[in-house]
């Protein structure tokens, strides 16, 4: 089978599954985004050992830029135009995209339709981005925000319709799905993942703790994406409340404008020990996320349904407890909360009170024991639940299922 994976964003577990899929015997194109500097990305080049039917597909959009409202529109549809002609190039036999601008999956999804009658276009539902948009740009553009949202609420719901199949991320999308009508029967569940083989435990002194003089060190440390979704102040007031604690840092690999919020504060309060340290490469992330005591994560309040961020399940893989400010009901928080079902992964308090997210690091960075049960907990559900060949055998049962239903037409 053809098939072509498209993550706008490129983040490692869609690579992950691209290398399953090719290595069962499929011609897989791997498609992203080449021009995202804010977005950490997984290993998008071939390795020793990839099979010869992997290739990847840099979609490049010179001067791309996400924090203009009128380049972002501009870029996003010269992106779906990029998107539309590898579709057609690659001439796959099923299209799975995931985290793409509704613009350009909208041009993706009839790049698809006109290739034959047996293509089969699947919208891989990694975020609700209608609904986000609203929530987003309400409150900041009150007018025209709303407006935005709604036309990006009903173009969403169009294409989920459209669609041949519909792979949600968490069963908390089928009651909006439901709404949208779309049919129950071309949605199924996959959770996300962490490729598990690439994320080892590593000790807390390992060659980037040493380089960047955390070795020994208590670490709280932030990684990836801190953008609209992401309070940057908590991190900041977090630094704040250990202030008083020479051992205690706080770090920051990201890139951005929440970055830079969190750099220009650090210097302004003379928070020494609040670094950013941008973006990481993919093959460091193990040392990173060992080099931390505890790993922390953020989700804005509306963000809760609409957003699952990924970024925790990389932190189960490494063994260190989280410490997540993230709604209760969002999956990564009943993730966490569930752990390995004896023990909690970490601890989840609501967005919005830094006095309680500090707190929880206290409670955390007092019990070494506490540390190391919630970490196993960690380590022990994603041994579970990341075997990527049961992953790839549920990708396989959709993309047969679509053929066999062409087959019987």
């Amino acid at each position: 089978m053809r098939i072509l994976v498209h993550d706008f964003v490129g983040h490692p577990f869609q690579v992950d599954l691209s290398r399953a899929l090719a290595a069962r015997g499929h011609e897989v194109t791997h498609a992203y985004c080449a021009s995202l500097t804010a977005t950490p990305q997984g290993d998008l080049t071939l390795r020793t050992g990839d099979s010869d039917g992997l290739s990847f597909r840099p979609l490049a959009v010179p001067g791309f830029d996400r924090t203009n409202l009128v380049r972002r529109f501009t870029g996003e549809r010269t992106y779906g135009r990029l998107l539309a002609r590898a579709i057609g190039a690659a001439a796959p036999d099923v299209v799975l995209s995931a985290n793409t601008p509704l613009d350009a999956q909208a041009m993706a999804l009839r790049a698809t339709r006109a290739l034959r009658p047996e293509a089969h276009f699947v919208f891989w539902l990694q975020d609700l981005i209608g609904e986000a948009t609203r929530r987003l740009l309400g409150p900041r553009l009150p007018i025209a925000g709303a407006l935005i949202g709604r036309h990006y609420q009903a173009l969403e719901a169009r294409l989920l319709r459209r669609s041949d199949a519909v792979v949600a991320i968490t069963d908390d999308f089928r009651p909006v799905l439901e709404r949208m009508k779309v049919a129950r029967a071309r949605v199924t569940v996959v959770e996300n993942w962490s490729p598990i083989a690439e994320v080892p435990v590593r000790a807390q002194d390992n060659a980037w703790s040493r380089a960047h003089g955390l070795a020994g060190q208590t670490a709280l440390v932030y990684t990836g994406t801190l953008g609209m979704k992401h309070d940057p102040m908590l991190l900041v007031a977090l630094a704040e409340a250990f202030r008083d604690r020479p051992d205690v840092h706080v770090v920051v690999t990201s890139q951005g404008v929440g970055a830079e919020v969190v750099r220009a504060e650090a210097e302004r309060r003379g928070l020494d020990r609040l670094r950013v340290a941008g973006f990481q490469p993919f093959e460091a992330m193990a040392d990173v996320m060992g080099a931390a005591t505890v790993l922390v994560a953020l989700l804005e309040p509306d963000a809760g349904v609409f957003s699952v961020p990924s970024k925790v399940l990389s932190y189960l893989c490494a063994a260190r407890p989280v410490l997540l400010a993230v709604p209760d009901d969002n999956l990564a928080a009943r993730i966490v909360a569930r752990g390995d079902g004896a023990h909690p992964a970490g601890l989840v308090v609501p967005p919005g009170h830094p006095d309680a997210f500090a707190a929880a690091a206290r409670t955390l960075l007092a019990d070494a024991d506490l540390r190391s049960r919630m970490g196993a907990a960690g380590r022990a559900y994603a041994e579970r639940s990341f075997d990527i060949d049961t992953i790839a055998d549920r990708f396989e049962a959709i993309f047969d299922g679509l053929e066999a239903r062409a087959d019987a037409m």
